[in-house]
């Protein structure tokens, strides 16, 4: 439920929510997002949080990140960290759960409702503890995945729960195929 007056700050976890779209097959359109959440409230801040492979000429998700920076959306990134796994695969880390929480926690005092998109369980501790400061928690992730893209804990902590798949014909363009590296950032940044 949302409210003409109320002051919103979206929170979106990058990988997380590329992960969600990508199970459920579309792609996000963060035009439109950003539109259909300005219409919802009073729209004072959108964060959109990424870790960033910079050791390479060229970043997949470079041109989103920078297109996102220049159309209304704060952007935190990091270097992600490469490493190789126990079986000599290559792998990429980036999480963003901790400055999204610090960030969040600072401007709980001047929002009315924080819309987080993550179905990170980690979350849990943050949306209850926006909560007791008063503001209100909107959570957007899918249980309609296999396997569910959300935790229990953090649907049920949420004061709403918002179904991403209700939302592809609001935000949602049809998926391109995204170049191995970017995927791998992808699902290694958020869960």
């Amino acid at each position: 439920m949302f409210y003409k007056d109320e002051r919103l700050a979206l929170f979106i976890d990058g990988s997380n929510l590329y992960a969600a779209a990508k199970a459920l097959g579309f792609d996000i359109d963060y035009k439109l997002l950003r539109q259909e959440f300005m219409r919802r409230g009073k729209l004072l801040r959108a964060f959109y949080y990424t870790a960033l492979l910079e050791n390479d000429e060229y970043s997949p998700i470079r041109p989103l990140v920078d297109w996102l920076h220049y159309n209304g959306f704060t952007m935190v990134t990091k270097p992600a960290k490469e490493y190789t796994d126990s079986m000599g695969r290559r792998k990429v880390k980036g999480n963003m759960d901790i400055e999204l929480t610090v960030d969040a926690m600072e401007l709980a005092p001047r929002v009315d409702h924080i819309v987080l998109f993550s179905g990170d369980g980690d979350f849990r501790p943050l949306i209850a503890s926006l909560q007791r400061q008063g503001v209100r928690v909107s959570v957007v992730s899918t249980i309609r995945s296999q396997p569910p893209m959300i935790s229990d804990e953090l649907r049920r902590q949420a004061d709403n729960f918002i179904e991403l798949e209700d939302l592809r014909d609001v935000i949602g363009r049809p998926p391109r195929e995204m170049p191995a590296e970017h995927r791998s950032v992808a699902v290694a940044g958020g869960s």
